[in-house]
């Protein structure tokens, strides 16, 4: 074989294991997101089935930050340590199992302490396999984090529909929950090949940290923006089903609408925004995504019926969808601190806007109501497009030179 044929052939291979990887990783955030939302779409049910009340609901879900929040200083050193490939591997089998004893609650204490446990094994797959797309990102040289987003998305919008399809049939959540971790099990079984290896991103030269030590400001300020935005989505997959039933008052059959819409539009943002991102820029897009939830949200609270509130909650969807992809593709080009332990900065800081929103929409509703409560997360959005102008980090840049990486990946994984 020629020396021009054998070129040709390692490119074709290269570029056809890049795509495998890419696939994979992207199967991966789609399982991770199916888990999530079978559960936020039986949160009705099972917030009916426990005799639960806003304020008590609201307590209960404040578990998930608490489990978050303690895993969220070990996360990034052990995915750091072992790599991420080993730590999501483990801690993706642990994730389903926690979701299958949420539907064994038969108290609100056995709740808190089910959604505890979800929140500590959800941490370790979130910081897991977000470092698995940033080293896939690395291959590409090129936006691609938003996509894999996009596919957590769809699963969101799957799971959507498969909650309605199992709330229909009169499935109880415990078989529902069974059935999703079958489904689960088989694609990660199938991908795990394909999952990027590396080495640990423990660099000699780097002096030792202290393992409680102040957070990077940069990385801070990246996880303020994501808090904002996350405080918004989770709203939207804690609350949206219960907002269609008590303050739209939508039938049965249409509870679910609200959920679906915003889903739609947030896979179908994150798959278009790589792109966006190249024509206008990453700073811009998160400006008008700020703006873009605060609209749906003070809309859905002005015009609470079924029409107004469903446009209002796609708007939600459209504005959330690039803000988290595009914050962890920033911290994880972030030179200064090891991709894993970014991620767990940024990441960890976002994900108790995601966990601490729903908590403080039921403290506000049990005060004030439920639609005022929303107006007060719709702040948030505001204050995305404030943050955003001052951070010099969400500037275009160039990623990381492969010594930099946490993890060198392996195109051919055996």
């Amino acid at each position: 074989m020629s020396d021009r044929t054998q070129s040709v052939v390692e490119q074709t291979e290269s570029t056809a294991g890049k795509k495998r990887i890419r696939i994979a990783v992207a199967l991966v955030y789609f399982s991770m997101g199916l888990c999530f939302s079978s559960w936020a779409s039986r949160i009705p049910d099972i917030k009916t089935l426990l005799h639960l009340n806003d304020v008590v609901f609201g307590s209960i879900l404040f578990a998930v930050p608490a489990g978050q929040f303690l895993m969220m200083t070990f996360s990034g050193k052990l995915v750091t340590h072992f790599g991420s490939r080993k730590i999501l591997l483990f801690a993706f089998p642990v994730y389903t199992i926690c979701l299958n004893n949420i539907s064994l609650a038969r108290e609100g204490w056995q709740l808190a302490i089910a959604l505890f446990l979800f929140g500590l094994a959800g941490n370790l797959c979130n910081i897991s396999i977000n470092t698995q797309g940033i080293s896939a990102e690395r291959l590409y040289n090129r936006p691609i984090m938003a996509s894999f987003h996009g596919g957590w998305s769809l699963a969101g919008f799957t799971g959507a529909l498969t909650g309605l399809l199992m709330i229909n049939l009169k499935i109880a959540p415990t078989w529902h929950f069974i059935i999703v971790t079958l489904i689960v099990w088989t694609i990660v079984w199938i991908n795990k090949p394909f999952l990027i290896k590396g080495k640990s991103g423990i660099n000699r030269n780097e002096p030792k940290r202290r393992f409680f030590s102040k957070p990077d400001t940069v990385l801070l300020q990246l996880g303020i923006i994501g808090f904002c935005s996350m405080a918004s989505e989770g709203a939207m997959f804690d609350w949206s089903g219960v907002y269609f039933k008590d303050v739209v008052n939508a039938p049965p059959s249409l509870v679910i609408l609200g959920y679906t819409s915003f889903m739609i539009m947030m896979a179908s943002g994150r798959f278009a925004a790589d792109y966006i991102i190249s024509k206008i820029g990453r700073k811009r897009l998160l400006q008008i995504g700020g703006i873009t939830i605060s609209t749906g949200l003070f809309t859905s609270v002005l015009f609470p019926y079924l029409i107004p509130c469903t446009i209002a909650f796609m708007l939600v969807g459209l504005g959330v969808s690039s803000i988290v992809p595009t914050v962890y593709s920033a911290a994880g080009k972030h030179t200064k601190v090891p991709a894993g332990i970014a991620l767990a900065t940024v990441a960890s800081v976002s994900f108790l806007g995601f966990l601490m929103g729903p908590p403080l929409i039921g403290y506000i509703s049990g005060i004030a109501g439920l639609r005022y409560s929303f107006a007060v997360i719709g702040v948030f959005g505001l204050g995305i497009t404030l943050l955003v102008s001052r951070i010099k980090a969400l500037q275009d840049s160039q990623p990381t030179e492969p010594e930099q990486e946490m993890e060198q990946p392996l195109l051919f994984p055996n």
